[in-house]
C-alpha cells in the first residue's frame, strides 16, 4: 500500500491571489496544445464550406462595410481603396473580439471538466488565444492576397519597416483580450447578465475605435477618450505599417501597452481568485 510520500504529484489549494504558478500552466502545455487542436478542429466542423468560412467572414463584413459606410456614408478611407481600408480593420478587430468573447466564457463552459478533473484552468483562455490566433493568420494571409492585388494594380500602397512590430500588435491584441475575458470571466460566475453584455459591449465598443473610420476623421476634441481605447493605436499602427496611411505614435502605443498590462494583470489576479470557488457559484 502507497504512503504519502509516495505521491509524485501533491495538489494544494492556493492560498493567496498572488500564488500564481506559471511554471505549473507550462508542465501542461501539451493539454494546452491538445484543446487548441480540438477547438480549431471543431470550429466549422460538420459544417458544408468547413474552414472556408475563415475568408467569407470577413471577406462578407468587408463588403457590407464597403457598401454602407464607403458608398452609402461616404465616410473617408483616407486615400485607400475601400476594400483594403475596412478588411484590414474587420480583420484585426475579429481577432481581439474574438478573444474577448470566448475567454469570457471560460469557466460557465467549461464547468463542467473543471469540477471533474484538476489541471491549471489558465489553460482554457490560452488555448482559446492561440487558436483565435491560428485563424487571424489565416484571415491576414487573405488580407495580404488582397494587399498584392491593388498594389499590383497600381493602388498608393506604402508598406514600411514598421510591419517589423506585426509581433508587438499581435501581443497586444492577445493580452487584451486575454485580460479584459479572464476579467469577464471571473465576474459572470456571479453576474450572468455579462454574458449577454460582453457580446453587446463588443460590437458597441467596435463603433468606438477606428474599425470603420480612420482617426484622422476624429475631431479633436474626442482624440483622447478614442487613445485611451488600447485598441486605437493598435490598428491604427498596423494600418500604418502595411497600407501607409494612419497614425503611427510610439508614446499612443506605449500608453496602450501601459493600460493592456494593467488589464492583464487584474485579469489573472482576479481569476486566480475565483477559480479556487467558482465551483460553488456556477
Amino acid at each position: 500500500m502507497k504512503t504519502q510520500t509516495e505521491w509524485t504529484t501533491l495538489i494544494r489549494p492556493r492560498k493567496g491571489i498572488l500564488d500564481l504558478d506559471l511554471r505549473e500552466v507550462w508542465r501542461y502545455r501539451d493539454l494546452l496544445a491538445l484543446f487548441v487542436r480540438r477547438d480549431f478542429v471543431a470550429l466549422y466542423k460538420q459544417t458544408i464550406l468547413g474552414p472556408l468560412w475563415f475568408f467569407f467572414q470577413p471577406l462578407f463584413t468587408t463588403v457590407m462595410f464597403t457598401l454602407v459606410f464607403g458608398s452609402i456614408a461616404r465616410i473617408s478611407t483616407d486615400g485607400l481603396p475601400p476594400i483594403l481600408f475596412y478588411m484590414a480593420g474587420t480583420v484585426t478587430w475579429s481577432y481581439f473580439q474574438e478573444c474577448l468573447v470566448k475567454t469570457s466564457n471560460t469557466f460557465i463552459v467549461n464547468a463542467p471538466i473543471f469540477g471533474k478533473v484538476y489541471f491549471p484552468r489558465l489553460v482554457v483562455p490560452l488555448s482559446i488565444v492561440i487558436t483565435n490566433l491560428i485563424a487571424f493568420l489565416l484571415q491576414f494571409v487573405f488580407f495580404l492576397a488582397f494587399l498584392l492585388y491593388y498594389g499590383a494594380t497600381g493602388s498608393r500602397i506604402e508598406p514600411n519597416v514598421y510591419v517589423l512590430m506585426m509581433p508587438v500588435y499581435l501581443l497586444m491584441m492577445a493580452a487584451l483580450g486575454l485580460g479584459l475575458g479572464i476579467i469577464v470571466a471571473s465576474l459572470t460566475t456571479k453576474y450572468r447578465d455579462l454574458r449577454f453584455l460582453i457580446s453587446f459591449g463588443a460590437q458597441l465598443l467596435m463603433y468606438g475605435t477606428p474599425v470603420v473610420y480612420p482617426l484622422s476623421s476624429v475631431p479633436d476634441k474626442w482624440l483622447p477618450f478614442f487613445l485611451a481605447n488600447p485598441m486605437t493605436p493598435i490598428i491604427e499602427s498596423m494600418r500604418y505599417a502595411f497600407l501607409g496611411v494612419g497614425v503611427f505614435r510610439a508614446d499612443h502605443l506605449l500608453m496602450s501597452g501601459g493600460i493592456i498590462l494593467i488589464i492583464l494583470v487584474t485579469g489573472v489576479l482576479l481569476f486566480t481568485r475565483v477559480e479556487r470557488t467558482f465551483m460553488d457559484t456556477v
